[in-house]
């Protein structure tokens, strides 16, 4: 199951992934993790109430009051840079609630992808989340398990803990169990393969050509090529296109690397096809 987004949510999530962008330039690694996992918690939690997450993604309501209920609830449960995040989530006009969560859930998994990618470690975590797929795959009793709806969710995740621990890398294992956790609708196999095209697609590189589901602002560009630009110590221009197939979010690509959206700080592979 792909994101595919509306117009409104698509205009929200390129502001929500310019604000990771900021929010994560310069952080340190541990921070990401913190914020994949804070970001996630969130969406779990909107998830299982679902009052709270009509209320939150009601465009009709003022955004400001959006933002306080949230604060409100989430002030010192969830890291600083998280609320700073999910403030631009929250603010921002969502084409419906479905649409909202799907944004928060983007916006986590690309800062666990940053995370790897701080480490070096991308191109172990798309490997590993391929070969689990395929591992998944052809073992259908183990599939049906893990992508029972009706299923006991400790119970499954024991047993992708159980297969996992030791195994592979620590952004790996917190991306499946998030998946194993709240599938939102995905067999498990098919989520995996999601995952590693993620990770996939943030591994190339390329240069300053910014792809984008919406148009973005002047100062929004101004902003990118700031970021850009300090992050690689060197002018940085932004050659945009839109391409509304996208779906939602960025894809920027600098020189030969694929600069992920997502990984703003470090930018150093800013590609961001965060919403696929």
């Amino acid at each position: 199951m792909t994101m595919t987004f509306h117009a409104a949510s698509r205009e929200a999530l390129v502001a929500a992934e310019l604000r990771l962008i900021e929010v994560i330039d310069g952080a340190k690694a541990d921070a990401l993790s913190t914020l994949g996992t804070d970001l996630f918690g969130v969406l779990d939690l909107l998830s299982r109430e679902s009052t709270l997450r009509r209320t939150l993604a009601d465009a009709s309501s003022e955004p400001a009051a959006r933002a306080r209920l949230l604060r409100g609830l989430l002030e010192g449960k969830v890291s600083a840079s998280a609320l700073d995040v999910l403030d631009s989530v929250v603010t921002a006009r969502w084409s419906n609630p479905r649409e909202f969560c799907d944004g928060i859930e983007s916006l986590s998994r690309t800062a666990l992808l940053a995370r790897a990618e701080r480490d070096g470690r991308l191109d172990s975590v798309e490997d590993e989340l391929f070969r689990l797929g395929r591992i998944v795959a052809g073992q259908p009793d183990l599939e049906l398990v893990l992508s029972n709806p009706t299923g006991d969710r400790a119970g499954k995740l024991a047993l992708i803990d159980g297969l996992l621990a030791g195994k592979v890398e620590p952004v790996t294992a917190t991306l499946v169990e998030q998946l194993v956790g709240l599938p939102r609708g995905r067999r498990i196999v098919e989520g995996l393969e999601e995952l590693a095209g993620l990770a996939a697609k943030r591994r190339e590189r390329s240069i300053a050509y910014v792809q984008s589901a919406v148009a973005l602002t002047d100062a929004q560009e101004d902003r990118l090529s700031a970021t850009l630009t300090r992050i690689y110590a060197r002018p940085i221009a932004l050659h945009v296109e839109v391409k509304p197939s996208l779906g939602g979010g960025l894809v920027i690509r600098i020189g030969d690397e694929v600069v992920d959206g997502s990984v703003a700080g470090r930018l150093d592979a800013v590609r961001r096809e965060l919403a696929g």
